[in-house]
């Protein structure tokens, strides 16, 4: 009785400690992208303008141009590039659904043949192939895995893209334009708020992708620093040399 206890409990342990993320779905890569790139691109911009020695009203209106002129072309890449991308993948899934109609004995030779290279025995590859191949749309999904590497019912949507970057583009290039819409007049706090956010993003992917937080917050606090430094030395030198 104690051992068969015992085996239970390995199995509820090993069935909690055994779970994944979702690697496949089409919103984590354009959000977390989406929101890094208004950070950087607007505080950039922002450094930018503000080095060349304008009234802080202009660098309120380039923020705000900056955050609807990048969440409308990061959305628009984002959908353009997953509906290009899903419509390549079901372009290969109608060839090989014509194959698998035309030829189906040959795919499934070509299926039996695949499960004997990875050390099944012959026979029971041959009747494997013969099981799996009754049903024409699990042939399909079982070739395209094999031979595509996708899973043609867990295609990224193009739409739930396009609202990740657009969203998330939005979150994170109003945090420098915020200190000025609640009335500062100087750079400072809009790079500070900034900062703490590039930090916070780094943050948060690491705990998605369980890697450490800390090194992942100030590598992003370290690239931010970084780009908004050099367009505000540029926006000075230029600033001064057109003056």
């Amino acid at each position: 009785m104690a051992i068969i206890e015992t085996e239970a409990a390995l199995h509820v342990a090993h069935r909690d400690n055994h779970t994944h993320r979702d690697v496949n779905g089409g919103w984590l890569r354009p959000a977390v992208f989406g929101a890094m790139d208004g950070l950087v691109s607007n505080l950039a911009l922002m450094t930018g303008v503000a080095g060349g020695q304008v009234s802080h009203q202009t660098v309120v209106l380039t923020g705000l141009a900056g955050l609807a002129a990048g969440a409308f072309s990061m959305a628009a890449g984002e959908y353009t590039s997953v509906a290009s991308q899903c419509e390549l993948v079901e372009a290969e899934l109608d060839v090989e659904r014509r194959e698998l109609r035309k030829h189906p004995q040959d795919e499934q030779a070509e299926l039996a043949a695949l499960y004997r290279s990875r050390g099944v025995d012959a026979e029971l590859a041959d009747e494997v192939a013969r099981q799996l191949s009754r049903d024409p749309e699990q042939a399909l999904e079982i070739h395209a895995r094999e031979e595509l590497g996708i899973d043609p019912g867990d295609l990224p949507s193009p739409a739930v893209a396009a609202v990740s970057s657009f969203g998330s583009f939005a979150l994170g290039a109003l945090l420098p334009v915020l200190p000025y819409l609640f009335g500062a007049t100087a750079l400072w706090p809009a790079v500070l708020l900034a900062l703490i956010g590039l930090f916070a993003c780094g943050a948060v992917v690491a705990k998605v992708t369980a890697r450490s937080w800390w090194y992942s917050g100030l590598r992003q606090l370290a690239l931010g620093g970084a780009a908004a430094g050099v367009t505000y030395a540029l926006g000075s030198f230029f600033g001064t040399a057109v003056g």
